[in-house]
């Protein structure tokens, strides 16, 4: 009986502590709009990972876990261990010690950038801004034709992956037509998801992937201009 007392006390005290304990503090509309995955990514974005955002709580603040090979893209993440996101603030990504490691603020709905000394600029976005990743520019090297109105090729071209300047070599084929010889492409480079043709002056060609075989120059014209793999 004297058990049977002590045992029904001891679980009227448990009771009594589990129904005093504060509640989890819950999440700011701010913070809610962060749970899921997001593309992590320089600017260029031809590094990117993925970092997904958790409402279980973690020392400092919420949980975050990387993909695996995002400590090989950026070492930084080896130190992150958790998030927060105070409404009408930045979006602050912490390690073990609650002190920040990288302060994203929301440049546009879905985007965020943060400025990080030694690194560049970082980003994250969600899958609806951040849409296909550019293509890798070994996928786009080799033989090339500009092709005018889908008839023959008036120009053929070699992208490289030779560097030159700010993107990659061109070397331009015996019987190029005069008019595009005379532009003189010194070098290409893929800007976000455009595939840019740079001449010695002048604006750059810009084309718009249409399948793994051809691109189509932008914008669009009478003199519809094409680039068809060879």
């Amino acid at each position: 009986m004297i058990r049977f007392i002590a045992g029904f006390a001891a679980a009227c005290i448990t009771g009594a502590a589990l129904a005093q304990a504060p509640a989890p503090t819950p999440l700011g509309e701010s913070a809610q709009r962060m749970i899921g995955s997001w593309e992590f990514s320089n600017a260029d974005r031809d590094r990117t990972c993925t970092a997904t955002f958790k409402g279980d709580r973690a020392l400092g603040g919420l949980k975050i876990e990387f993909d695996a090979n995002c400590v090989n893209l950026f070492p930084l993440v080896r130190d992150i261990a958790a998030w927060k996101f105070p409404d009408n603030d930045l979006l602050y990504l912490l390690d073990a010690k609650g002190k920040s490691v990288v302060e994203f603020s929301e440049v546009e709905d879905g985007i965020f950038e943060a400025p990080t000394p030694g690194v560049g600029v970082l980003f994250l976005q969600n899958a609806a801004a951040a849409g296909a990743p550019p293509k890798p520019p070994e996928q786009v090297t080799g033989d090339w034709a500009i092709v005018r109105k889908a008839g023959p090729p008036v120009c053929v071209l070699t992208l490289a992956m030779t560097k030159a300047s700010d993107g990659f070599a061109i070397a331009v084929k015996p019987g190029c037509d005069p008019a595009i010889a005379r532009l003189n492409f010194t070098q290409w480079r893929i800007d976000s998801d455009q595939l840019m043709l740079v001449p010695s002056r002048g604006n750059p060609w810009r084309f718009e992937e249409v399948d793994n075989t051809t691109w189509r120059r932008v914008p669009e014209s009478a003199d519809q201009t094409t680039l068809v793999r060879q």
